[in-house]
């Protein structure tokens, strides 16, 4: 009788994506703390479904709380190599909403490029606006990149949003066995803290660039794997899909229902949207 009573409730507790076509087929959104990758190929949609989610969790005339399902208690965007004017702007210029900029303005952005140009041949002029002598300071003081941005997540309320913008960048500053090994224990211990603050995070990566064992153990460590890929359609036209890879907990109910792979439209009023759901055979 027990398990009759508490357990739905549990089944049913998301966090919305803020996507409007996408939300309903997630029963309300995403489990909160999910740890999702969202692995694409060049332009086919993995950025603009962030920017979107964003944008329309922010949004409170939008999707991003509704049906008794909760939106973010807030945003986190976190960037290695991009500064939070690119993302701002990039934002901005890809929606016609009224008064956007105010709600970007609410989205916290942590900018760890600093950690992340240290470990390069990238000029500290192209990247630090300190003089030669604070920057030396720091340097000598400075904590792994890692380090850092577990800092940053350990400052996220529960209940939160996190972007990583992107794991593609951290990937490829991992590239030998040590430091491969420490990024993909620090994803895995972000999806344990995940769990127990309710932390949502997407994990942008762009595919083709790490090798497939590598790109293997991030989807493993993953609670879920949003593959987007363009396809080529009749008349030779290329047409954007999202495929659901994996998701813990969700995957059976979708593939119950045959709601696996979707047609993606992006769009400056309503910005990424799923249609045309195809069955895979």
């Amino acid at each position: 009788m027990v398990r009759e009573v508490l357990m739905p409730q549990a089944v049913k507790q998301r966090m919305p994506t803020g996507i409007s076509s996408l939300d309903p087929i997630l029963e309300g959104g995403v489990p909160p703390g999910s740890v999702i990758l969202l692995l694409g190929d060049l332009g086919a949609g993995n950025s603009e479904f962030v920017y979107s989610s964003v944008v329309n969790s922010l949004d409170p005339a939008g999707t991003g709380s509704r049906e008794g399902h909760e939106g973010p208690k807030e945003i986190c965007y976190i960037t290695f190599t991009r500064v939070k004017e690119d993302i701002r702007s990039e934002v901005l210029q890809s929606f016609h909403i009224n008064g956007l900029e105010r709600l970007v303005d609410t989205v916290r952005f942590e900018d760890l490029s600093e950690h992340y140009f240290d470990n390069s041949v990238v000029p500290d002029s192209w990247y630090s606006k300190s003089d030669v002598f604070t920057r030396l300071q720091k340097r000598a003081e400075h904590e792994n990149i890692l380090v850092r941005l577990s800092r940053v997540i350990d400052t996220v309320k529960p209940g939160s949003l996190v972007v990583l913008d992107s794991v593609t960048d951290l990937a490829t500053q991992s590239s030998h066995a040590d430091a491969w090994s420490h990024l993909a224990g620090f994803l895995r211990g972000l999806q344990r803290v995940s769990k127990a603050r309710g932390i949502t995070s997407y994990l942008l990566l762009s595919s083709g660039i790490l090798d497939s064992s590598h790109e293997r153990e991030l989807a493993d460590i993953a609670d879920a794997v949003l593959l987007f890929r363009w396809e080529d359609t009749q008349g030779a036209r290329r047409q954007r899909v999202m495929y659901f890879e994996k998701f813990r907990g969700v995957m059976p109910h979708l593939e119950e229902r045959d709601l696996v792979k979707f047609a993606v439209k992006i769009s400056v009023t309503n910005g990424f949207e799923v249609s045309n759901i195809r069955v895979i055979i």
